[in-house]
């Protein structure tokens, strides 16, 4: 999702020299592999997007792959950027390196100050490592690496498998299959009342590339809207956009997660760039595409 958004914002301003792979064509997690692509493709600058991502289910369930993966992935891709030259590199990392219960909203110096939300450790852990891999090469070897940690995320090309998908792709998928199916109601995991931030994939892609031209500190920076909303309330927002006329009930024997997860992006928004998607104006455009692309459409 994300690395097709910064594909499309790269074209968009003109760059046709992209270096791309699908999963399927380069296997991120082996390191002879990665090495050989660097060495034959030699490419001046990396957007690191590659990760395995999902849900709650998804992270608490899959904990092994979640840290083996990742950690294969950008431990590969970071040391052959290194190896290769690579004049900058951008790592995406996410706001659930923060400690579980850190004050709102999170601010980059709450990194490492308190526990993590242990559905999604494993995932977390990896993610830290990222930060300080990419700070540790900048500091031993003077490479140009940064890290940019994003809010939540969804767009173009989301996951909205119902098992491992995120929350408001999850939802999507719920309310509009309960339209069509007349359901008298949607269950939502969890009591609906933990706060969430969301940003479009196509305004994180617009951040990256700004951060690409005009940011080169070895800290990492937030990337996030600055607001945030209940699940219930974004549950309340798919259901006006999708049409949906039932009710909604909580499932409290499955995860919260985190209560609150809001980004602090002053440190982002000084630097002369704001979000410019409103979640409503997102959700209404994402949920065009999923009509446009999914098979359950009546």
């Amino acid at each position: 999702m994300v690395g097709s958004a910064i594909a499309r914002k790269l074209n968009a301003e003109g760059y046709q020299q992209l270096v791309v792979r699908t999963s399927s064509e380069l296997d991120l997690r082996k390191q002879q592999d990665v090495l050989n692509f660097f060495e034959k493709e030699k490419p001046e600058y990396v957007f690191l997007a590659a990760a395995k991502v999902g849900g709650i289910m998804a992270n608490n369930t899959y904990r092994a792959e979640f840290l083996f993966d990742n950690l294969s992935i950008q431990n590969n891709i970071i040391h052959s950027s290194y190896l290769v030259g690579v004049k900058k590199l951008l790592f995406l990392g996410s706001s659930c390196i923060y400690p579980k219960l850190a004050p709102q909203p999170l601010k980059e110096e709450y990194l490492l100050t308190g526990p993590l939300e242990p559905t999604n450790e494993p995932y977390a852990i990896a993610k830290i490592a990222g930060i300080r891999m990419c700070q540790a090469y900048h500091d031993q070897y003077g490479c140009n690496f940064i890290s940019v940690m994003p809010t939540n995320l969804y767009g173009q090309n989301d996951n909205y498998d119902l098992n491992n998908s995120h929350v408001l792709p999850a939802l999507i998928r719920k309310f509009h299959e309960a339209k069509l199916k007349q359901q008298p109601s949607v269950t939502l995991w969890g009591s609906g009342k933990p706060r969430r931030e969301f940003l479009h994939a196509d305004d994180v892609a617009d951040a990256c590339f700004f951060l690409m031209q005009h940011y080169n500190s070895p800290e990492f920076i937030n990337v996030g809207t600055g607001e945030d909303i209940t699940i219930t309330e974004l549950a309340q927002l798919i259901m006006k956009i999708v049409g949906y006329e039932g009710n909604i009930e909580h499932d409290t024997s499955k995860p919260d997660g985190t209560p609150r997860k809001l980004l602090d992006v002053s440190k982002l928004n000084a630097l002369g760039w704001k979000a410019g998607i409103t979640l409503e104006q997102g959700i209404r455009k994402v949920y065009q595409q999923f009509l446009q692309s999914t098979s359950v459409v009546a």
